[in-house]
């Protein structure tokens, strides 16, 4: 190699995005025809969640240093990108019950349960739940940062302390607390968020901040219930491959709520 040549001057597109391995990734253990499918989708989703995390912890450090600006930007980029894995059911949907009983035998116990990406980006948003770990016993490292990321702050968390620091009145109760448990509705806290709607003139980045937390909820419900109404309409209610009780336990999970003052201020208002 020429030494006056820079080191990037034999990249290639195929070689910047590793397309050889990406592509080899995909590997089929049956002759169904829809096994690639699926097997795309769920690839291409941990992709997208990998880009979600990214993001969201940005965001979180930017709002924990009144950066806000940023932070807004990085929101709105994952709902962006949450559009993308909502859309991503509607072509699963296209596999039929038979395409997915001629494949589902390769499948094992596997599930998306059991997507550490998954619970770290539920963690982020603050649905902090310590019995998830176990899911991950058998995977010690695996554990050990989904672990650390159960005592983390989540987005919620850093939000309120930044309503505190802004002069909003939250008790030490709120902003000291356990923040590897669930986040329990507070009125304070829907008081100070109520007052920030009202008053939007003059917390208008928090304002801002608020619909953007808002936004990033609502798209999310919208991909749970999406994959609620993909495996409806594939397995019926049959259990799922991990042992969940399969539609019946996704309709649970769409009732958990991420951000409830930011959704009871409405009613308020």
């Amino acid at each position: 190699m020429d030494p006056a040549e820079p080191p990037t001057a034999k990249i290639t597109y195929r070689s910047y995005l590793r397309l050889p391995e990406l592509l080899d990734c995909q590997s089929p253990l049956s002759d169904a025809h829809d096994e690639l499918l699926f097997i795309a989708i769920h690839q291409s989703s941990e992709i997208w969640m990998k880009l979600c995390i990214h993001e969201l912890e940005a965001a979180r450090s930017h709002i924990a240093r009144d950066a806000i600006p940023p932070a807004l930007k990085m929101l709105s980029r994952v709902s962006r990108i949450q559009a993308q894995m909502i859309q991503s059911w509607e072509i699963l949907a296209t596999m039929t019950p038979v395409d997915y009983d001629r494949m589902r035998g390769t499948l094992g116990s596997s599930s998306g349960f059991q997507s550490d990406q998954y619970r770290r980006i539920e963690f982020l948003m603050g649905n902090k739940n310590a019995r998830m770990l176990d899911v991950f016993a058998d995977e010690p490292a695996v554990h050990a940062s989904l672990a650390t990321a159960l005592h983390e702050p989540s987005l919620y968390d850093e939000a309120l302390r930044l309503l505190a620091r802004r002069g909003l009145p939250l008790s030490e109760a709120v902003l000291r607390r356990d923040v590897s448990q669930p986040y329990v509705p507070s009125p304070e806290v829907e008081a100070c968020w109520t007052r920030v709607y009202q008053q939007s003139d003059t917390y208008w980045d928090l304002y801002e901040l608020a619909e953007k937390l808002v936004d990033l909820e609502y798209r999310f419900q919208l991909w749970r219930f999406g994959h609620l109404k993909t495996v409806e309409r594939v397995i019926g209610f049959k259990r799922g491959t991990g042992g969940t009780a399969g539609v019946a336990y996704l309709a649970k999970v769409i009732e958990q709520v991420f951000f409830p003052e930011l959704l009871a201020v409405r009613t308020t208002l």
